[in-house]
């Protein structure tokens, strides 16, 4: 199966190959485009809202209530995060009620985990569950979640990135300061966390043309999980010093200095292949901090190089794939975050383009074997997790921010 469809002319999609995934003039894909915003964002919180009663039955109704992977990425802790989520949209209190009682027990499922990040570690069992808790006014509890957060410790071996290195923890603590209150989480352990970052990547540059640089695994990566993107994005979170702004500057320089002709990006130092268009690896988590740069130093190099970056995303990122991580619903979130910092409306249409073909073709492109519903189907960066929580950020495309990476 090839790794995308294109998008030859909005609203007709068509498949790369012979798979033919919708046809101009009177479909319903064509008639999803042409609705009015606020219809359409209705229809796709009717449609998010379903898809949640589903995740929620296939992770933790037929599971027993019982936690396997606790982790945000692909576990119960999804869940959860999926399930706020509709209650933020909705103010439903049962939703409350069963983002507590899961999160309760990501939290004994967790319990020997040496995981320390947000979105595959405890960091984000005890943030989502003070922040929960303090949603439903339960103070004790809420306090009990943060002393278990500010008794986490690094093992000795913690890499950087954000999904299981330093980083994770840092934007954990970002979310508690921005949902509980400020302070919550010092400035004095986010200063540690940030200057063990910054260090490092300058250590390891060494004398190298780019001022930072982070290992995973024993490769240098670019992206937003494992890499660069994600570091930076993260850093630009907190309040760095002028010579450590400079560091995060000339590391967003290097990497669009050194982007493909087509305007992508490598997956990692040295990589020849122009191949991988999804957030983890490639354009769609660049642009995102890109546009984090562009927010936070008013630069408009960094302004076009996301512009350029979302060319990329429109042109080659209608993946077969339906999650956040390496999917349509992750490129979507390039295009509100376009929108939330230009106001053009074209991102807008975007987003709504790439959102409506999931809306009208996901589920059955998927049972025909022709898009790829994520090796966890149901789980929040995998699954239609993922795609639920778009669809609910689409009723306030304005607010929109991709989840545990855009604050």
């Amino acid at each position: 199966m090839a790794d995308r469809f294109f998008p030859n002319e909005m609203p007709t999609f068509v498949a790369e190959s012979t798979v033919s995934t919708g046809a101009a003039g009177g479909d319903s894909l064509t008639n999803l485009l042409s609705l009015p915003y606020k219809s359409l964002s209705d229809h796709l919180k009717s449609a998010a809202l379903a898809l949640k009663e589903t995740v929620v039955r296939e992770t933790w109704g037929l599971s027993g209530k019982r936690v396997q992977d606790y982790t945000l990425y692909t576990g119960a802790l999804g869940t959860a995060y999926l399930v706020f989520k509709a209650y933020q949209v909705t103010k439903n209190d049962n939703d409350l009620k069963l983002c507590s009682d899961i999160v309760k027990a990501c939290d004994s499922a967790s319990k020997d985990s040496g995981r320390v990040t947000f979105i595959c570690g405890r960091a984000g069992v005890y943030a989502l569950g003070a922040v929960i808790a303090k949603h439903s006014g339960d103070t004790s509890l809420q306090q009990r979640y943060l002393e278990k957060f500010k008794e986490i410790r690094f093992p000795s071996d913690l890499p950087h990135e954000l999904l299981y290195g330093r980083a994770g923890f840092l934007w954990a603590c970002s979310f508690l300061n921005k949902h509980i209150g400020k302070d919550t989480i010092s400035t004095a352990r986010i200063r540690a966390v940030v200057d063990e970052i910054i260090e490092s990547g300058k250590r390891l540059a060494g004398k190298g043309r780019c001022p930072l640089m982070y290992e995973w695994h024993g490769k240098k990566y670019w992206g937003a999980a494992h890499g660069l993107a994600g570091i930076i994005h993260v850093l630009m979170d907190t309040e760095l010093k002028p010579d450590e702004a400079e560091y995060v500057k000339g590391t967003l320089r290097y990497i669009i200095k050194n982007r493909f002709p087509s305007g992508n990006y490598p997956s990692s130092e040295g990589s020849e292949s122009d191949r991988l268009v999804h957030w983890c690896h490639g354009a769609p988590g660049i642009t995102l901090t890109l546009v984090k740069a562009a927010e936070v130093f008013g630069d408009k190099e960094f302004l076009q190089a996301a512009l350029d970056a979302g060319e990329v995303v429109w042109k080659r990122g209608l993946l077969k794939r339906v999650g956040i991580c390496h999917g349509i619903s992750g490129n979507a979130y390039v295009f509100l975050s376009l929108y939330r910092l230009t106001g053009n409306v074209e991102y807008l249409y975007r987003a709504k383009a790439f959102t409506s073909f999931l809306s009208d073709r996901a589920e059955k492109l998927i049972s025909q074997g022709k898009m790829h519903g994520g090796d966890r189907p149901y789980s929040l960066f995998e699954g239609i997790g993922g795609m639920a929580h778009l669809f609910l950020d689409m009723v306030k495309a304005s607010e929109a921010r991709f989840p545990a990476y855009e604050i």
